[in-house]
């Protein structure tokens, strides 16, 4: 039985009413000022929204990231101290020793696929840990979930802080919101097909202003080099590099998070992300949620593959290994050619 929005939020926190201007939840023991609290909320906007089809899936992604986020702090918190015990992480490898989990990345996932199906048993879920190396589940008509229950696993485990829980849900086929908490920079990201994109209830610029003139040779363009590891795949990633260096970019980085690569691109702390030079392609979970976040907040995202680059915004396809985003459409279009060598 699917509970009513305020329902949802009184199971977030007793102290919130939905008929607030914001519902807020708190997250780590640490984050104990009302100030604090208010970094993790609703927008009005969409709680009050008329045309918004998931305000129940949305109070309860939020609520879930916050509680798997917690989850992590344990971790993060004893990393290099006299109370780190790595065998806690449980860490095992998929395809190869890079690729790997830890038992909170299942854990997550087992939490939020266990509440999900507690408020909506019709619903269907796509999960990493449960999918694993197997074939991921197709979308249908069906809502569905798709959980990276700890994005940026590796840096997770080294106790590097750009890691994060990603929720995304599809509504017929499309993803229609998107739910993006990093734990350690206590950052909430949020956004809802046409209803906007926000980090810690403040609404993102959209492709206005420096966002909309930014050229690649003033570009912070990010890239992944994932998994791959065989001579050929490497020279491909390495040769795209230097072909960016030698065109002249303001710098490049390498996160270690592909939903983090989303958001900062969405709100302009970086202004190009791009992957599937080689193997090193991503997955509908790396993609789901932080595609409607970069896409209410302006950005182009569509794929890398000049075949495919017809396919961009809600019309992405998630089970693509390539893709690219960027602040506007010339500067994907500009890195694209670059990073390719066309």
């Amino acid at each position: 039985m699917r509970l009513s929005v305020a329902a949802a939020a009184i199971a977030i926190a007793s102290s919130i009413a939905l008929a607030s201007a914001f519902s807020a939840v708190k997250t780590r023991s640490d984050i104990s000022s009302s100030s604090s609290s208010q970094l993790f909320r609703v927008p009005n906007e969409i709680l009050e929204s008329t045309t918004c089809k998931c305000k129940d899936e949305l109070v309860l992604a939020i609520q879930m990231a916050l509680e798997a986020g917690k989850n992590m702090t344990k971790h993060y918190d004893s990393k290099g101290t006299a109370e780190e015990n790595m065998n806690d992480l449980q860490i095992n490898t998929k395809m190869n020793d890079a690729d790997f989990a830890t038992a909170i990345d299942v854990e997550n996932e087992n939490y939020i696929s266990s509440e999900i199906r507690k408020m909506f048993p019709e619903h269907a879920i796509i999960g990493e840990e449960s999918t694993g190396t197997g074939t991921i589940p197709p979308l249908t008509d069906v809502p569905t979930w798709i959980i990276d229950p700890i994005d940026g696993t590796t840096n997770f485990a080294a106790g590097l802080p750009l890691s994060c829980v990603s929720i995304g849900l599809c509504l017929e086929g499309q993803p229609y919101m998107g739910v993006v908490f990093a734990p350690m920079t206590n950052e909430l990201y949020i956004g809802v097909q046409r209803h906007g994109a926000y980090r810690n209830g403040v609404r993102l610029l959209e492709c206005s202003g420096e966002k909309a003139t930014k050229t690649l040779s003033h570009s912070v363009v990010n890239f992944e080099f994932g998994y791959a590891r065989n001579e050929e795949d490497v020279d491909k990633m390495a040769a795209a590099v230097q072909r960016l260096l030698r065109h002249g970019v303001r710098t490049t980085r390498t996160l270690g998070s592909g939903v983090l690569d989303l958001c900062y691109v969405s709100c302009g702390r970086m202004d190009v992300v791009y992957t599937g030079i080689a193997a090193e392609g991503w997955k509908p979970w790396d993609y789901c949620a932080g595609l409607v976040i970069a896409v209410e907040a302006g950005c182009t995202m569509t794929h890398l593959s000049p075949s495919e680059m017809d396919k961009k915004g809600y019309d992405f396809d998630l089970y693509s290994k390539n893709m690219i985003c960027g602040v506007n459409s010339n500067v994907v279009d500009e890195c694209r050619k670059v990073v390719l060598g066309l």
